[in-house]
């Protein structure tokens, strides 16, 4: 997954759980030239714009100090959304039953994107059911994962 590294998730991770919000996930991806550190991060009450201005600035400054990113980035702090990513087996089990997209970073199955109902994890594979058919997919090999959102 395009999770970032275990540097920054740990820490950041208890930065942001002190001002009372989980951690949902890192990713640190390229998009349009430019290097995006984006954190995810959810409470209870859901997340307003004031949530991500206050753990942005205390993330900030944080890999200030520790610097694990030498090259230029920018720093998004967000909510999940409705479109939730999934980072860890917790969030498979935590969503089961509901519609997913996942994309492989090779193909299972004769495919790479699979967009069905999430049936669970099983031995470090996630579960999912599209067409009929179950599809049993190792999460190591999983690029990205996304609730999808029902209307």
């Amino acid at each position: 997954m395009q999770q970032a590294s275990t540097e920054i998730y740990e820490s950041v991770k208890p930065v942001i759980e002190a001002l009372g919000y989980e951690l949902v996930g890192i990713e640190y991806v390229v998009e349009a030239g430019n290097n995006i550190l984006r954190i995810y991060i959810d409470q209870d009450n859901g997340i307003a714009v004031e949530d991500c201005e206050l753990v942005s600035n205390q993330v900030s400054a944080t890999l200030d100090v520790s610097e694990p990113i030498t090259t230029e980035y920018f720093l998004e702090v967000s909510s999940p959304g409705l479109d939730r990513p999934l980072f860890t087996l917790q969030h498979f089990m935590q969503f089961k039953g509901t519609m997913v997209r996942i994309e492989m970073l090779q193909l299972h199955q004769g495919r790479r994107k699979f967009k069905g109902l999430l049936q669970g994890v099983e031995d470090n594979k996630v579960l999912v059911e599209l067409e009929q058919q179950l599809y049993y997919l190792p999460f190591n090999d999983i690029k990205k994962a996304r609730l999808v959102p029902v209307f």
